[in-house]
């Protein structure tokens, strides 16, 4: 019998999938600018062990700065805006104008396992001690 609903993921499910994605992007992050709104999204991410190039687009100039910073620094780019109705007006800006060369899915898949208790970056690291992970 199929379900019209899914089952809600567990806190485990959901932190062994937040862990996924999240060594995903360490991996990303050797060879892509990560696009963040502010610096609280940045102290997020080291907690998280998440090192790399990192553009703020807030105090950095804005979208097209930021677009002209990753033409600069390798070409490739990650997205990673809170999930807000800024971000993700800001998102959709920066995947416009950056087309393949950015990459969205990490949001999206961020965005998936998180948008329950959370609607930002900077609340990821608060969110993984939350549910119990190791990857902090």
């Amino acid at each position: 019998m199929r379900k019209d609903k899914e089952e809600p993921l567990t806190d485990i499910e959901r932190r062994s999938h937040i862990s996924e994605v999240l060594e995903e992007l360490r991996t990303l992050s050797e060879d892509h600018v990560l696009l963040i709104e502010g610096k609280k999204d940045g102290y997020a991410l080291d907690a998280l062990g998440i090192a790399g190039d990192r553009y703020m687009i807030q105090s950095g100039g804005g979208p097209v700065d930021a677009v002209q910073y990753v033409e600069g620094h390798g070409g490739k780019a990650v997205i990673l805006t809170d999930w807000d109705r800024r971000g993700e007006s800001l998102a959709e800006h920066l995947s416009t104008l950056l087309g393949p060369k950015a990459n969205t899915d990490i949001r999206g898949r961020l965005i998936k396992y998180c948008k329950t208790d959370i609607k930002d970056m900077e609340s990821l690291d608060t969110l993984m001690a939350r549910l119990g992970s190791s990857d902090n």
